[in-house]
């Protein structure tokens, strides 16, 4: 039988040593072996087959039941505020360039008119905006 240490010992020097490898995952991402987004799209066909194959074994429902509500409000609320308010703030200009063809797209529709409040006539105008995000999304041409 092979001989391991503890389950205790092993969450312990984890929780108390890999905190203090910040410095190697920067380095990591800043000089990695191989170029991520090569390596990536490459992944794409084994990528399709790991999901198809979770989906046929309902891996991905088993997961949630198995978790559970509980264990996934406990972890997003030990670490997900600090996390949010940092990615946010990184994450602004990535934000912007997202966002900008769609304020784009709604700036561009010609508005139908507005009428009455509860007049059904009033969707055309959330359908004219629909319409230009969908074409936005999809690359519609008409």
């Amino acid at each position: 039988m092979a001989e391991v240490k503890s389950l205790s010992k092993v969450q312990e020097k984890w929780t108390r040593v890999t905190p203090q490898r910040s410095e190697d995952y920067r380095l990591g991402v800043e000089s990695p072996r191989r170029d991520w987004a090569t390596t990536a799209v490459a992944a794409k066909e084994s990528h399709k087959a790991a999901m198809v194959a979770a989906g046929s074994s309902d891996a991905y429902a088993k997961g949630i039941a198995k978790a559970g509500t509980g264990k996934w409000k406990s972890k997003a609320l030990a670490k997900g505020p600090g996390r949010f308010s940092e990615g946010v703030m990184v994450g602004g200009e990535d934000y912007g360039k997202g966002v900008a063809p769609y304020l784009e797209a709604i700036a561009s529709v010609v508005m139908p008119p507005r009428f009455p409040r509860r007049d059904p006539r009033n969707n055309a105008r959330v359908l004219a905006i629909d319409n230009a995000l969908s074409k936005k999304k999809t690359g519609a041409t008409a």
